[in-house]
């Protein structure tokens, strides 16, 4: 019998995964943002003030299209409410998604982990895998 390939994990920080449709981002041209030009997810991560990948706090990922397709709109979905798709008109201020979609920041007062710390708990992960 063959033997199947390891699967292993990596961690990251993110208290919250938000999904947005990239087909829809891409017709509503942006629509977010101080200008109207910025595509919703760069608009979040500006706003929430987020750390790249998955160091950040929330996970904000564009994906392939969930078949809604609203007219002038984004399709959202939130990784603890798979079931509830979240329909955002362009031009709504980042704000009030934020409200929205209770992305508020709560951790807004503390630090960020630095970077060696990070990699000192990555190397830590990646040693207890090996053993």
């Amino acid at each position: 019998m063959t033997q199947s390939p390891m699967i292993s994990q990596r961690r990251n920080n993110w208290r919250e995964t938000v999904l947005i449709c990239r087909k829809c981002s891409k017709k509503v041209h942006g629509g977010f943002g101080d200008k109207s030009r910025k595509r919703l997810s760069k608009a979040l991560q500006k706003a929430l003030n987020l750390r790249k990948g998955r160091r950040a706090e929330i996970g904000i990922i564009e994906v392939g299209c969930f078949d809604i397709c609203p007219k002038k709109a984004v399709t959202v979905v939130l990784g603890s409410a798979p079931g509830a798709y979240q329909i955002i008109p362009e031009g709504t201020p980042v704000e009030a998604v934020i409200e929205a979609l209770d992305l508020s920041h709560p951790f807004a007062d503390q630090v960020p982990p630095t970077k060696s710390a990070i990699q000192s708990t990555d190397r830590q992960d990646h040693d207890a895998e090996l053993s």
